[in-house]
Order: structure tokens, then C-alpha cells, then sequence
């Protein structure tokens, strides 16, 4: 009997990428496109001075998490993004987290990536031109201290 697809498992079809939530320590801000969601851990080399082996020996070092570009649509009097930025002092910025979340056909919250200790290091305005036909777009770049991921 062939397979209607009526009692196919949520396990069975990958996730969209188009649905998600962000959300700025309480406030939750609707972005166009969220990039940079990566970690590496760094390879340290050792080779010992009587190692019979011309080869060295690889080891995992510090982790290193690339920073979180955030895009949105500029709307009237909407300075969100702006005021993030300005509030920068030397070191003086309250670091909060921001998570990230990938959500279900339902909006249920499905993965979710916590940024720690995060702060706003690059706002970028949007380009203008003249015979253009695109949205107006501001960017914010977030440096953080660490990455971890919650899967539901």
C-alpha cells in the first residue's frame, strides 16, 4: 500500500530556516536575517625536541566564536538597532545574552542558540540609490563570549 504522507513523523522533513525568533536579554526584535552562527576550536601543534616522529602532534586548543550578524528593515521612527549601538562607553556596556531561536511550522521553539555576554561592536546604516528597488536595511554586528545550543 503506498504511503499517503498522512502518518508521516516530524523527524522526516528538515527544518525551514525562514522561521525564527530573536531575542534581545527580555525584548524580542524581528530581524530580516541573522548570520555568523559558528564556533571553531583552535589546534595547537606540539612536537618534544626527541620525538622519533618529523611530525607534530595536534591537540584542541581555545574556542573562538565568529560574531553574529543581525539585519533588519528600517521602519519610521524605529532607532532600535542605533540606541543598542550608542549606549557603548568604554567597557561600560551591559553585556546581556541574546538567543536565537529556530522555530516549527506552529512557532514552537525548536533549536535555539544562546549567545553569552554579548555586546554590539559595528551598526551599519543602510546604502541608498537613486533607481533602486530594495528595502532599507540596518545592520548590527554582536561580538559575544561563548555559543551553546539547545535542541527541543
Amino acid at each position: 500500500m503506498a504511503d499517503d504522507g498522512s502518518a508521516q513523523g516530524t523527524a522526516i522533513w528538515p527544518l525551514v530556516k525562514f522561521a525564527f525568533s530573536v531575542k534581545w536579554d527580555t525584548t524580542e526584535l524581528v530581524f530580516q536575517e541573522v548570520t555568523g552562527l559558528n564556533a571553531e576550536s583552535q589546534v595547537i601543534e606540539y612536537r618534544g625536541g626527541n620525538s622519533k616522529d618529523f611530525t607534530t602532534v595536534k591537540m584542541p586548543g581555545l574556542q573562538k566564536f565568529g560574531n553574529i550578524t543581525f539585519k533588519k528593515g528600517i521602519f519610521k521612527g524605529d532607532v532600535a538597532l542605533w540606541t543598542q549601538f550608542a549606549t557603548i562607553k568604554m567597557n561600560t556596556f551591559k553585556r546581556i545574552p541574546i538567543t536565537v531561536s529556530l522555530l516549527d511550522e506552529t512557532g514552537k521553539e525548536i533549536m535555539t542558540w544562546t549567545l553569552k555576554n554579548a555586546f554590539p561592536t559595528k551598526y551599519s546604516g543602510t546604502d541608498m540609490k537613486s533607481d533602486g528597488n530594495e528595502v532599507a536595511i540596518e545592520t548590527l554586528e554582536v561580538a559575544h563570549e561563548g555559543l551553546t545550543l539547545k535542541a527541543e
